[in-house]
């Protein structure tokens, strides 16, 4: 039977939930046991797909299809198991499902009410879809006293008093801060969020205390002693370098011993944290650097685009090279900035996105970067960029453009009609935002002796998809005579994957999202070869 680990959060929000539980997970797994890790997020959206970066950051995208939250991507870089739609849920979700059964009469006439009907479909959650494995971690979005967040608080306390206290642990993650002024720790934060906690029928077994700086012995016992946890049970976590430094730090403090204690179980295999730790060392300490610039509407924004960045620095692990990101702010790029702005770049990429802000800009960095050979590597949106700027500038079409933004336009970039999925057609809609789009894992085929061909060394690849528009294919014959190659298609030869330019020494568009697949332990091919290029310019 399953062991449940449920991880909260106190205080304040953005302490590092996500990490801990995929930092948690990762130890457990390399130890011998099999863990999936789990996300419940108490806002009342569906999911995030409709929701703008500024307020939900980046919004993660598993094979399976599902829009979720990015700490989903946290879980598969750390534990290289990929997530499904099972592991992840919303408020929004939730009471959607609740009031399509009361709308159908499931409830045989019952009061549908928060308890148990709503706890009750979270308890399904957390349980559902486990079959063979140890451990399930589940991370608690938001902070503990939040009225969001309270449906789920009493659903964890009632699911461990289902299973037993034997298979169910409290991990409590609060901020011990320091206060510069009086050089002190203070603990006060932490003893009122796990009075919170406690508040609401919960003891939790472990406490994790966030803090800039090491928390003296004197004041953990001081923990130990208001929380009622022991102090073993008291665990540091100071602010790391990089997130990768997580696992590492979280091991030599004992997280992943003291929960195995707490079950009463022994670990199956010895951690081995080497690779772990050369990563570390290979991103804060190599001297050799490589300047990419992202250009988009969000990059600002420090989780608008996080698995993008990560893939940048395992691209740059793999290259034995330090990734330097110079942000660029897409819609101020006028023309006369570009020069000034791209002038010591080795590489530029252009991130996926949605909306008309900042295209124009987007489309002047690629021209700079297809006149000037470098690096340069479009995504989603970007790689349709890529097709109207050399539509306007080789093609000679002056107005082509993407229906998506301009309905006059010619579009060279068009609303996808229909696909097919596991032998099903789909019709494509722009009607409904959210869950109309194309999304999850799909086939390629890649040309033989093509770029893309050397890079992957695959004849078909499966990446995952976010988008609802599409290259216009019609089209294909007059790029390729002008040099622009659609390397990669869909199976059936209708839905153009990538494009490359065969007068460039590295210039790929792809229509998936490749950094959602790349691991620090496990590089993205695609990411590694921009890199590779960049390092070489």
């Amino acid at each position: 039977m399953a062991r449940y680990i449920f991880v909260t959060g106190g205080v304040v929000s953005s302490l590092g939930k996500g990490l801990t539980s995929a930092s948690l997970a990762y130890l457990l797994k390399s130890q011998g046991f099999k863990v999936i890790v789990r996300k419940m997020d108490p806002y009342l959206n569906v999911d995030p797909g409709t929701m703008s970066p500024f307020q939900h950051g980046e919004v993660f995208v598993t094979d399976d299809g599902a829009e979720t939250d990015l700490d989903l991507g946290h879980y598969e870089r750390f534990t290289n198991i990929s997530a499904k739609k099972s592991d992840n849920i919303t408020t929004g979700k939730i009471y959607s499902d609740i009031i399509k059964n009361e709308r159908k009469g499931k409830y045989l006439g019952k009061t549908v009410q928060v308890i148990p009907h709503v706890t009750d479909r979270i308890k399904d959650f957390i349980k559902g879809d486990v079959t063979n494995q140890d451990f399930v971690v589940c991370e608690i979005g938001g902070t503990v006293g939040d009225i969001e967040s309270l449906p789920f608080v009493e659903a964890i306390r009632q699911f461990s008093n289902d299973v037993g206290k034997d298979k169910s642990l409290f991990i409590h993650l609060t901020l011990v801060p320091f206060l510069k002024s009086s050089d002190e720790i203070k603990t006060k934060p932490t003893q009122h969020s796990v009075k919170e906690l406690r508040s609401l029928g919960i003891q939790p077994d472990i406490v994790i205390c966030r803090s800039q700086k090491s928390i003296p012995l004197d004041q953990r016992k001081k923990i130990s002693l208001f929380c009622n946890v022991s102090i073993d049970n008291v665990i540091e976590t100071v602010d790391v370098r990089t997130i990768y430094e997580a696992p590492i730090s979280f091991h030599k403090e004992k997280l992943d011993k003291q929960v195995l204690k707490y079950f009463k179980i022994k670990p199956k295999k010895k951690t081995n944290l080497l690779a772990w730790k050369k990563i570390t060392k290979s991103v804060l300490n190599n001297k050799k650097t490589v300047n990419i610039a992202i250009i988009g509407k969000y990059v600002n924004l420090k989780d608008a685009y996080k698995s993008l960045d990560e893939a940048l620095i395992h691209g740059g692990i793999q290259n034995n090279v330090r990734i330097n990101l110079i942000r660029i702010e897409s819609d101020k790029l006028s023309k006369n900035y570009i020069i000034k702005s791209l002038k010591n770049v080795s590489g530029i990429l252009i991130p996926g996105g949605f909306g008309k802000r900042g295209t124009e800009g987007k489309i002047s960095a690629i021209n700079y970067a297809r006149k000037n050979k470098i690096p340069f590597l479009g995504i989603c949106f970007g790689m349709q960029m890529a097709v109207i700027e050399f539509a306007r500038n080789i093609l000679k079409i002056k107005n082509a453009g993407s229906s998506e933004l301009d309905k006059k336009c010619l579009p060279v970039i068009g609303l996808i009609n229909e696909w097919n999925k596991n032998g099903k057609k789909i019709k494509g809609t722009s009607k409904d935002l959210g869950g109309t789009m194309r999304l999850g894992l799909y086939e390629a085929k890649l040309r033989h002796n093509s770029l893309i061909h050397k890079i992957y060394k695959k004849k078909s690849i499966f990446e995952r998809h976010r988008h609802r528009y599409e290259v216009n294919n019609n089209l294909k014959d007059k790029f390729e005579q002008k040099g622009m190659i659609f390397s990669g298609m869909s199976p059936d030869d209708k839905l153009p994957e990538i494009i490359e330019l065969n007068n460039h020494p590295w210039f790929v568009g792809v229509q998936f999202h490749p950094e959602f697949k790349s691991r620090p332990l496990n590089p993205h091919p695609l990411f590694s070869s921009f890199i590779k290029a960049a390092k070489l310019y």
